[in-house]
């Protein structure tokens, strides 16, 4: 059942201990639990039902079309809007679109459909968190220390109140959960 123009706009993303999204090589291959051979999905399979839009940049773009999956685009039958200034043509499941964050968001929340999910990267988080946009958070702490790498949030922020949902714990990963107060 699809929400009338009550889309929510969730951050789901995984970080490393001490706070990072990517390696200082902008690799993400880190990201797994202690067990090697765990077969869980750490709750993806139940949070992607939740949505049908995905917000992305064009660099966490471009790292899935040519490391993650170049063969196949991973969020296939929802609709992706990768923001750019760069020229490309969209397809029936991508949108690149040249436009202010906080203006894609207000034309999609006017629509009907499920849930927003703001996917990455760190620029477009922060660009969401600078314009108070992001009702959930959904932050996915694996147990890694990395040093430096591209980190999930600025110093420039300013102060967001949040309140806690729930913490989930599955192969050493930590999944915290808060909504915006």
């Amino acid at each position: 059942m699809l929400k009338m123009m009550n889309r929510k706009i969730v951050l789901y993303i995984s970080m490393s201990f001490d706070g990072f999204i990517a390696d200082h090589h902008h690799r993400v291959a880190w990201i797994e639990g202690e067990d090697h051979s765990h077969s869980g999905d750490y709750g993806y399979g139940d949070f992607i039902k939740t949505i049908d839009t995905v917000i992305l940049g064009s660099h966490t773009y471009q790292q899935i079309i040519t490391e993650l999956s170049p063969d196949e685009w991973v969020y296939q039958g929802l609709t992706s809007y990768v923001l750019t200034h760069k020229e490309f043509t969209d397809t029936e499941d991508i949108k690149f679109v040249n436009e202010h964050i906080s203006v894609l968001i207000a034309k999609l929340k006017r629509q009907e459909g499920k849930d927003i999910w703001i996917c990455g990267g760190a620029d477009i988080v922060n660009q969401c968190i600078k314009n108070n946009l992001i009702d959930e958070y959904h932050i996915t702490i694996v147990p890694i220390i990395l040093g430096k790498g591209i980190r999930l949030f600025h110093d420039d922020n300013f102060l967001i109140k949040l309140k806690w949902k729930e913490t989930k714990q599955e192969n050493g990963l930590l999944e915290c959960s808060y909504v915006r107060r």
